[in-house]
């Protein structure tokens, strides 16, 4: 079992940053990958970004490819999302997921991860 805990959500006004952070426990060792996803009132769930906890490749959206920075710390077993020159259109509810599986082609797939965190939210003022 892994817990995901989310945390630096907030409120900011267009133009600015944020750094959302996802700290692991449980059983981390064997995770192959995590990612961000973000749900928007009255949409669905979308895929952020993802980041191979061994390699370190990283893949985005093209919403936020330029502007979001994933990274993770192994040691700490955290995931980092950068958020720089946020938009109105970024507000929703950021989630963390973590999976065991090799994700191949498919690390924008929410049905591709374990598991979830509960979320924070962003919110984004024009």
């Amino acid at each position: 079992q892994v817990q995901l805990v989310e945390s630096g959500g907030g409120l900011v006004q267009a133009g600015g940053s944020l750094r959302l952070s996802c700290a692991a426990s449980g059983d981390t060792f064997n995770l192959y990958a995590m990612a961000w996803f973000r749900q928007a009132p009255g949409k669905e769930r979308e895929f952020v970004a993802d980041i191979r906890r061994i390699s370190g490749i990283s893949h985005y959206a093209d919403s936020v490819k330029g502007r979001f920075i994933i990274s993770r710390d192994n040691a700490k077993n955290t995931v980092y999302l950068q958020m720089n020159s946020l938009k109105p259109e970024d507000t929703a509810l950021y989630y963390c997921a973590a999976s065991y599986e090799s994700l191949g082609g498919y690390y924008y797939r929410d049905d591709q991860y374990n598991y979830w965190g509960q979320g924070t939210q962003v919110t984004v003022s024009s």
